[in-house]
């Protein structure tokens, strides 16, 4: 077949294609057998790939960081709000006196020449010992410009890292004091009076909340806080009535069993400010029992300590430091800086032991 004779074969068949749906402008012959003779189509290898398959991008262009940076947060310090907090001395002082008086006397039957009777003074000088803590901050040149790419002030960080650390531990001491040395803390002072053991619940046991379920009724509950406050009343001759000032302190856990509620109603957070007008509650972790959880807890179990704020004018107590927060000078190296900031201590300075009482294994 010549070309020729190729077009004529295209334009018979081209209407019925067409026709078909194969519309086919730009063609206006068949092949000739002999052009399929002379020429081979091409069907050379694809070239194969000197780089590593991809169809991605590098995955950080496809990652957005947050320019919110949240911080973690740790359990509040509350021995301070508690308690309250007084800075006594300096970080020079190692050692401080407490100067009490008591006045002492007897009388006699009256005569014009008698001598009888006698009235004087006795003074007593409790002590207590500081104890200085300290921290290391250090950053380095590039570490403070790879944390900038991040949007995160380095230096600022980890000057509240450093406070957060020395008033954790400040915290810390003003619950526990410091073993060794003759500073106590809230919860261990020796010259506290021994802690009161629950009532038995008619749920069995002793506990107000077990399993985080309040297990023990307002009334059980209730009848607990009044015996602290009646041993209150007792070891304090009566100077502490149910209008003092007072601080019920407890653990979040059993806090939350002040909403226990009677048959009528009335909670126990209802009860206590109808019969005890000036007190407040407060919660610290260090209150709830010794658990992995709860490392800062008490072994004996769930305690509560209800405080008076002040007998005849005087302040029970107080947390003490010598120092805050001293910030001591910067160090640079090379391509480096570190400061010390260290801080001070007295535990907590407990001048009427009387005033404070407790219950334990709640």
């Amino acid at each position: 077949m010549n070309p020729q004779e190729a077009a004529a074969a295209w334009r018979a068949d081209q209407q019925r294609f067409a026709e078909l749906g194969a519309v086919l402008p730009d063609v206006s012959m068949y092949v000739p057998p002999e052009w399929k003779r002379n020429y081979q189509m091409a069907l050379d290898a694809q070239l194969s790939l000197t780089t590593t398959a991809n169809s991605g991008v590098p995955t950080m262009l496809t990652t957005m960081i947050d320019p919110a940076v949240f911080k973690i947060l740790f359990a509040p310090n509350k021995a301070a709000i508690i308690f309250g907090e007084v800075k006594k001395g300096s970080w020079l002082d190692e050692t401080a006196m407490f100067p009490t008086v008591e006045h002492v006397g007897e009388v006699s039957s009256y005569g014009d020449y008698s001598e009888s009777g006698h009235t004087g003074v006795n003074t007593n000088w409790p002590q207590r010992q500081s104890y200085l803590f300290q921290t290391i901050k250090e950053y380095g040149e590039r570490e403070l410009e790879r944390a900038g790419l991040a949007r995160i002030n380095w230096v600022s960080e980890i000057d509240a890292a450093a406070a957060l650390a020395l008033n954790k531990f400040s915290n810390l001491s003003y619950f526990f004091g410091i073993a060794g040395l003759q500073n106590y803390g809230l919860l261990n002072d020796p010259s506290l009076t021994a802690a009161l053991t629950p009532g038995t619940k008619a749920a069995g046991g002793t506990k107000w909340v077990s399993g985080g379920v309040i297990v023990a009724t307002a009334n059980e509950i209730y009848l607990d806080i009044e015996s602290v406050f009646i041993q209150l009343v007792k070891q304090t001759a009566g100077l502490v009535d149910r209008e003092a000032a007072m601080t019920l302190a407890l653990s979040p856990q059993s806090e939350a069993a002040l909403t226990a509620t009677n048959s009528f109603n009335v909670n126990v957070s209802d009860l206590l400010k109808k019969n005890f007008p000036n007190i407040k509650v407060e919660s610290a972790v260090q209150y709830g029992a010794l658990s992995a959880t709860n490392p800062q807890g008490v072994a004996a179990g769930e305690f509560v300590q209800l405080i008076a704020h002040s007998l005849e004018g005087q302040d029970t107590g107080y947390c003490s430091f010598n120092e805050k927060m001293r910030g001591h000078p910067i160090i640079r190296a090379l391509s480096s800086f570190k400061q010390k900031v260290s801080a001070g201590t007295w535990g907590s300075i407990i001048r009427m032991p009387v005033a404070i009482t407790a219950m334990v294994g709640i």
